[in-house]
């Protein structure tokens, strides 16, 4: 008997010190996140070329890149409005002689995205989105052909700007 009374004893007191080195504590943690609005504009060409073409049998000149793709990703407010403005920086020139640049005419593929004319003074709206997302199209060129224009290689510059409150 002196056996039994003897391993209950130790068995007892490895249970209570497994149970003293024990311990378990939890604590707060705050995360924080700041998201600010962005913009991000790709098109798939940085110029775009019109080749010569009889005015009697080609009245609309096709840009020889089209279609080119245009992505806008913008992140905004969910009721924000993101807008894609196009504006050219002149009318075509070539030395001194000039082409409208409302000659130039663009159609458009793809949700949000609108077709137009060129202007040189008041930015034209290419695009228009509600709340934070990437919206995928295509624009196709054109200009109207004339037998009034001088020969020359003429050139403008133009800007797209993609805007998100």
């Amino acid at each position: 008997m002196k056996k039994l009374i003897f391993v209950p004893v130790i068995f007892g007191m490895v249970l209570t010190s497994i149970s003293v080195f024990a311990a378990q504590q939890t604590g707060p943690l705050t995360v924080n996140m700041a998201v600010n609005a962005r913009a991000n504009l790709t098109l798939g060409v940085s110029a775009i070329n019109f080749p010569d073409a009889n005015p009697d049998t080609t009245p609309s000149i096709a840009a020889t890149e089209n279609s080119v793709s245009v992505t806008a990703k913008v992140r905004t407010g969910v009721s924000s409005t993101a807008t894609l403005t196009h504006l050219a920086g002149g009318d075509l020139t070539s030395g001194g002689n000039t082409i409208a640049i409302s000659n130039v005419t663009w159609t458009a593929t793809g949700t949000g995205y609108v077709s137009g004319t060129m202007n040189r003074i008041t930015p034209q709206t290419a695009g228009s989105w509600t709340g934070s997302g990437s919206h995928s199209g295509t624009f196709s060129f054109f200009i109207a052909n004339s037998w009034s224009y001088v020969v020359g290689n003429y050139t403008v510059s133009t800007t797209y700007t993609l805007t998100a409150p």
